[in-house]
């Protein structure tokens, strides 16, 4: 896996080879949270103290810290395809919500 989860908060990891070390940051948000390490235990250790650090200069500066995602999700798609996702959700028994949420995870945790 080349991500880490912690509060809510998700980071993409990548390994600079140059430095050799391995480079994080949250993914989700528009503010820069970076953090390294040169060990998957020290990684770890630096992601938790950066999401701890965000959250209090955020509280502190009493600019809201940013949430990673609302749960919320706007498509918008063919409307052969919208149809077919209605009927599909309708066999199940669910509403479009719940048919599309169930599809998405099964999508995105292959």
């Amino acid at each position: 896996m080349n991500m880490m989860k912690y509060k809510g908060y998700v980071s993409r990891i990548e390994f600079d080879e140059e430095d050799r070390v391995f480079v994080g940051r949250l993914v989700g948000i528009d503010d820069i949270v970076c953090f390294h390490g040169t060990t998957v235990d020290e990684l770890e250790t630096a992601f938790h103290e950066s999401v701890e650090h965000y959250l209090e200069v955020s509280a502190r500066t009493n600019k809201k810290a940013q949430k990673p995602y609302s749960g919320n999700l706007m498509l918008r798609i063919n409307p052969d395809i919208h149809a077919a996702v209605a009927t599909a959700s309708q066999v199940q028994g669910k509403s479009i919500n719940q048919w599309a949420a169930e599809v998405l995870n099964k999508a995105a945790h292959i």
